[in-house]
């Protein structure tokens, strides 16, 4: 047994690795740090020297933010499997950072603006499209990278198959995980289905190469055209959605992106994505 001179009270070693007594007192309820000894009596907590690598280790990542479920299972990990749970966390980051410069744009042209931007709304009638699509799954943080991969299979499938642009965006009109997208083209020899909402409604028969069909309902619409990034499309967005609501109007899925010009084309801040919602009037009932 080792001599009680060879521990550390719990007030020396947090100072030692650079923690505080309550972190310590929590990293021991949790688990994730337990002391070596704990007196009986006293109830005190002591910690051995050999302890301390572990304790500097959790206030490394938790000062870098990491999850405790993450220190936790990196403590326990061998060399290979820490350095894997490490570049995961390393990649967590990096995605929060795109999305916060994302942010950081989105409120530097408010700022610059005083709020959002005006965008010119119209109200019109959309004929009825029948696409061929390429869908995936994902999540808010996923979209951009999500999208971009449904063009690249839409246009490797369509390779031999004659299609008139734009590129068309199908997308849910609530912005959620495992929420279903879209991008398609209208194509020579395209067939109509029974399919409707291609993001909400049962999937269409396939098309050439393993795509899908969609068809697009036409009807009443309401419309705006944004240029600029993608990046900024929620301003968008916040104006095309804003009008619908204040017109007495019920808006369908999915929401509609058209790709006039997009990368390859122009510079970013000369993209230009017609957004087109179709719309139906709320029915009002007189109040009793």
């Amino acid at each position: 047994m080792r001599d009680q001179d060879d521990f550390l009270t719990i007030g020396r070693f947090a100072r030692l690795c650079r923690l505080s007594v309550k972190q310590l007192r929590h990293y021991d309820d949790t688990g994730l740090l337990p002391p070596a000894r704990v007196d009986p009596a006293t109830g005190y907590r002591y910690y051995a020297p050999g302890q301390a690598r572990d304790a500097l280790t959790v206030a490394l990542l938790r000062d870098l933010d990491v999850p405790l479920a993450v220190v936790a299972a990196t403590l326990a990990a061998d060399e290979p499997e820490r350095a894997r749970l490490l570049r995961a966390e390393r990649d967590r980051v990096a995605e929060r950072i795109v999305r916060d410069r994302a942010r950081l744009e989105l409120l530097e042209h408010l700022a610059a603006d005083g709020g959002p931007p005006e965008y010119r709304i119209a109200l019109g009638q959309e004929p009825e499209r029948r696409l061929v699509v390429a869908r995936a799954v994902a999540g808010p943080g996923e979209l951009a990278e999500r999208t971009g991969a449904c063009v690249g299979r839409l246009l490797a499938g369509l390779r031999d198959t004659p299609w008139r642009p734009p590129l068309w965006g199908l997308f849910p009109l609530d912005l959620a995980e495992g929420m279903r997208i879209a991008v398609g083209a209208e194509a020579d020899g395209t067939d109509g289905t029974d399919g409707t909402d291609g993001t909400d409604g049962a999937a269409p028969e396939g098309g050439p190469d393993g795509l899908d069909r969609e068809l697009l309902p036409g009807g009443l619409v309401v419309e705006t055209v944004h240029h600029g990034p993608y990046s900024r499309l929620p301003l968008a967005y916040h104006a095309l959605l804003a009008a619908v609501h204040e017109r007495g109007l019920r808006p369908l899925a999915p929401v509609r992106e058209a790709y006039l010009v997009g990368p390859g084309e122009a510079p970013a801040e000369e993209w230009t994505t017609r957004l087109v919602v179709r719309v139906v009037e709320e029915r009002t009932e007189e109040a009793a």
